[in-house]
This record gives C-alpha cells, structure tokens and sequence, in this order.
C-alpha cells in the first residue's frame, strides 16, 4: 500500500512554513488520539501516520529532500537505513516528533533541551536560631555568630577542576543534565547518571574540594539585632547561606529570635506585665512605691488608698518599642498586698485593736462577724 503524501496526513499545502506545520500537528495529535477515538479502529495507524509525516516536514534537511524527491528520498538507503524517515522507523521517528511537540507544549522540563553549558547550582538557604534576653529585645543588640557553612573553594575558584581546567560538556546528555527514554508514545526524561544532573563532567578534580567547588568552613558573621524583636522574628542576611555548586551563586541565611523568658515581666505584643509586692499599711493607706523599669530604671506610682490585691496600674510608653514603626508599648503593674508574718506580741495587740475599732465602725460588719461566730460555735457543739 502507497504511503500519502505527508502534507495531506496534516491537511496542508506543499510549502507550508515551519509554524503551519506545528499548528497542524497539534491538532492532528488531538483528533486522533487513540484513546479519544476507541470505536475507531484505524485511529492508531492514523495517529503514527500524523507522527511520521511531522518527524519529516519539521526537519529543514527531511523536508527539502521530501520536497524534491517524495517518498522515494526514504528509501534504498538515501535516508540513512530505509527502515523509515530518518533510517530510525516509523515507532522511533513517532517518539522524536512527539518529544518536540511536548517539549514545545509543557516547556524543558528544568532545562532539559536548554543544552545549557553552565549546570552552576545555588547554595542551599541556612538557619540560625538565635536567643536573647528580654533586655537585648528591648534595646536592641549587634552579635557576632559563628556559622558552620560551605564556602567557595580557594584552590579552584569556585569551578571544581584541578589546576585552571574547565569542566567539560557531559558525553551522556550533551549538557543537558537529562536523558530520554522512549517508553510507548511517550518520552520519559531523566536526571544523567553521568554527571548527576550537572551537565558537566570533571576529568580532573580539584584536590580540595574534589570537584564540588565548595568546602566546609565555620563563617564569623555581625548581625544587628533591632529593637522590638520578638521570638519568630526572622532576620533575613542575602548571600550569606552556603556557596553555590561549581561557581553557583550563594544562598541566604535567616536568623530566627527566640526571646528568653523574664524572670519579672511578661510580655504580650509590646505591652509588659509585672506583679509588684505591697505592703498592708501601704494598701490600707495609699502611699508611693518604685517599680522597675525594662530599660533598667525605677519609676514612682502612686497607690490609692483601700487598694486590694489584683488591681491594675498602667504605666504609659513603659512597654517594649515597635519593631515595625509606631510608639511603644505600655506596662502594667498588678498589685499584690502583703499580709504581714513573724509578727511581734505588740503587732498581735494592735491588730486585736484594730480589728475591733473596725467593727464599731462598721456595724453590719459587726453583725456578719457575730452571726459566723455563731455558726461555728454550733458546729463545735
């Protein structure tokens, strides 16, 4: 049986341009796709028809000796092997066409037809997790870290050859980092075994690094800390990560706060809370205390007269400072009042007195003490 002529197969006119053709293909591919045509079955042949007749026309060389000489150009060897176009057969050229076409659609898979001569890969990120005081965050700080990293080696500069060589192009995937497999219709792509995805090969590599281009190295870095941090704030120091493969450019490094906690204040936002001890006479009569301040000083409060324990005192501005803009923060003190211990046979006598000149000022006190009094009377009986 004669074969078609190819521009038919796709539905086009002889001298169709490159573009034409691919269109063409495309919507071929989609028509008779064997598994959108099952009650057809002819779609199969017809879709290797479509493929055989493209690995053909998309070629420049294929095409001008298809133009000039038909099928005949295939055959008895003036394509290379008479087993098809190409001397591959039909199945292998089916597989080339339908690769470019994919590749065409779907992008290089990572690079995969870039032929891309630099494989040149960027360091890894870092993470540090620094710890400070509540006093640091407040202030803010600069410190220096000690990080364990890779760096650029010296002996190669960073290429991972031996003695100012250059990596050469891998002879497995022509510098790609990829090889292809034809399984059935479709090509399957994987990372070279040979150069590991690199597209490069070291005959001679560098006796430091062995070839990586990158050594293991503890880095002395300064990093400021501001003002207003909190734990999870993260610090971001571009370029200070690990070096790249082979020259590759460097990653970053991010410095995660954790904040310790106070033995005195705890935080929320930028607000601070504290308990502050008071004394009895001091809660009784109202009177001034100092508190300690975040930044190292006291400040004077004022304690009204019949303050109880819990009561809340705000300090305005006291607070932690706003990393991100805006005033600080303000602290808050809760009382906490002191009942008085150890005390002398004289306190004793006087509190006695006291108690009782409290009860004559306050006569329904005097008769909610007399009824539990009573009460626990009965109990005892």
């Amino acid at each position: 049986m004669s074969k078609r002529d190819y521009y038919e197969v796709l539905g086009l006119s002889k001298g169709a341009s490159a573009d034409e053709i691919k269109k063409a293909y495309r919507t071929k591919v989609k028509e008779l796709h064997p598994d959108r045509n099952s009650d057809n079955p002819n779609a199969e042949a017809q879709f290797k028809e479509v493929g055989e007749a493209y690995d053909v026309l998309k070629d420049g060389d294929k095409k001008a000796a298809y133009d000039r000489y038909g099928h005949s150009a295939f055959e008895g060897g003036m394509g290379g092997g008479g087993r098809g176009p190409g001397g591959m057969g039909g199945q292998g050229d089916f597989g080339s066409a339908f690769s470019d076409i994919f590749d065409d659609l779907f992008g290089n898979m990572g690079g995969g037809r870039a032929g891309g001569q630099n494989r040149a890969q960027r360091g890894n990120d870092l993470r540090y997790n620094l710890r400070v005081t509540l006093e640091d965050a407040y202030a803010g700080l600069a410190k220096t870290i000690t990080v364990p990293t890779s760096v650029g080696c010296g002996s190669c500069n960073g290429t991972g050859a031996e003695g100012g060589s250059e990596p050469q192009t891998c002879p497995t995937c022509s510098g790609m980092g990829k090889v292809r497999a034809q399984q059935g219709f479709f090509t399957v792509e994987r990372t070279c075994p040979t150069c590991n995805g690199m597209g490069q090969t070291i005959k001679d590599p560098c006796h430091t690094c062995h070839g990586a281009g990158r050594v293991e190295k503890e880095k002395s870095l300064s990093v400021n800390i501001p003002a207003g941090v909190e734990t999870g704030t993260r610090i971001r120091l571009a370029g200070e990560g690990e070096a790249g493969m082979r020259g590759g450019p460097t990653g970053d490094l991010y410095i995660f706060i954790e904040v310790r906690d106070h033995e005195l204040f705890e935080r929320e936002g930028n607000h601070l809370f504290c308990r502050v001890p008071v004394s009895m006479t001091t809660a009784a009569m109202g009177g001034d205390i100092e508190v300690p301040t975040i930044d190292g000083g006291r400040s004077r409060v004022k304690i009204p007269a019949g303050s109880q324990s819990g009561r809340q005192m705000r300090l305005r501005a006291k607070g932690m400072p706003a990393l991100r803009g805006g005033g600080p923060g303000d602290m808050f003190i809760e009382m906490a009042v002191e009942t008085p211990v150890n005390l002398t046979t004289r306190q004793k006598e006087l509190l006695r007195e006291f108690e009782e000149l409290s009860v004559e000022n306050n006569p329904q006190s005097s008769t909610f003490f007399k009824s539990v009094k009573s009460f626990w009377e009965s109990m005892k009986g």
